[in-house]
């Protein structure tokens, strides 16, 4: 069964030219992260909660 994700909002850090990612929320809390270019037809990248914090720590941690 697919998850509805809702609330999909565009990265702040994407690019005017149109490559750019969403990101969502489904009901249990699962982060989904797609491409913008696929207008939601394309498969979505699924996170738990401790997936998307870890990530996120580490993206951050990388910007040094």
């Amino acid at each position: 069964m697919t998850k509805n994700f809702r609330g999909w909002r565009k990265s702040r850090h994407s690019n005017p030219d149109g490559h750019c990612v969403e990101v969502g929320r489904a009901a249990d809390g699962t982060i989904g992260v797609r491409d913008t270019e696929l207008h939601g037809m394309g498969p979505i990248v699924e996170f738990t909660k401790d997936e998307w914090l870890t990530f996120l720590h580490q993206i951050r941690s990388d910007r040094g």
